[in-house]
């Protein structure tokens, strides 16, 4: 049977380690926080990738319509040209101006219609990923509110936890609680029961000394160490 101090500190014990459990959960919200944010920041820059393809396709779109006006305006130009030539050889060589101007006015017109049809493409690419990129960003968005809430709820746990901590030391003695407090700083839990003649701890083998002493009345004063880690050990009948 345990002895009364060992029981006020195995109630501590337990208090203590709710309250570190919530203490660790309430430290990770922000940290997984972080993690929805930075796939919301990849989902955005993501549309925003396909936002600058379809604005770069429609800039190349606008230079070469640029292109093929002035390409024009020169076709036009060298047609007027050629019908107030008097010499054979000026008319010849504005025929040739013409032929190749209107060889490049119907190239850069090719590459215009390919431009267009790109610019199609890359419309109902953008469209079709702004879609389900958005609803990606507005599920990440919805964990983000849950574990916004979900950390006010643990905040409010471990609030009402460190009440049931104090509640739990009062009763127990200084000598014992100094003793919890060093050994709870370096480690948890700090009340281990003694299984087969280990540590419920470290699981290493006890002296035969802290073993009698396990088996004896505790006191506030009294209370069985492990050789190895140091834990309070106790006996398990």
């Amino acid at each position: 049977m345990l002895s009364p101090v060992l029981e006020k500190l195995l109630i501590l014990q337990d208090r203590d380690t709710k309250r570190l459990g919530l203490a660790a959960q309430i430290k990770a919200v922000p940290g997984d926080i972080a993690l929805v944010q930075q796939k919301i920041a990849a989902e955005k820059a993501a549309i925003d990738q396909a936002r600058d393809e379809l604005r770069h396709l429609e800039s190349d779109k606008k230079l070469l319509e640029t292109e093929i006006g002035s390409a024009e305006d020169k076709l036009a130009k060298y047609r007027t040209q050629q019908l107030s030539v008097k010499k054979n050889d000026e008319y010849q060589a504005l025929g040739h101006e013409i032929e190749t101007m209107e060889g490049k006015v119907g190239e850069m017109e090719g590459k215009e219609l390919e431009i267009m049809y790109a610019i199609d493409a890359a419309k109902a690419r953008f469209a079709a990923a702004e879609k389900v990129l958005k609803e990606n960003i507005s599920g990440h968005e919805a964990r983000i509110a849950t574990l916004r809430e979900r950390e006010a709820s643990l905040q409010a746990e471990h609030t009402a936890t460190l009440a049931d901590v104090a509640t739990a030391r009062a009763p127990v003695g200084e000598p014992a609680l100094r003793v919890y407090d060093r050994i709870s700083a370096r480690q948890m839990p700090v009340c281990v029961p003694l299984q087969h003649g280990k540590c419920g701890g470290c699981h290493l083998k006890v002296s035969s000394e802290v073993e009698s002493a396990a088996r004896g009345k505790s006191t506030d004063t009294q209370l069985a160490a492990c050789d190895q880690c140091g834990r309070l050990v106790y006996w398990e009948s």
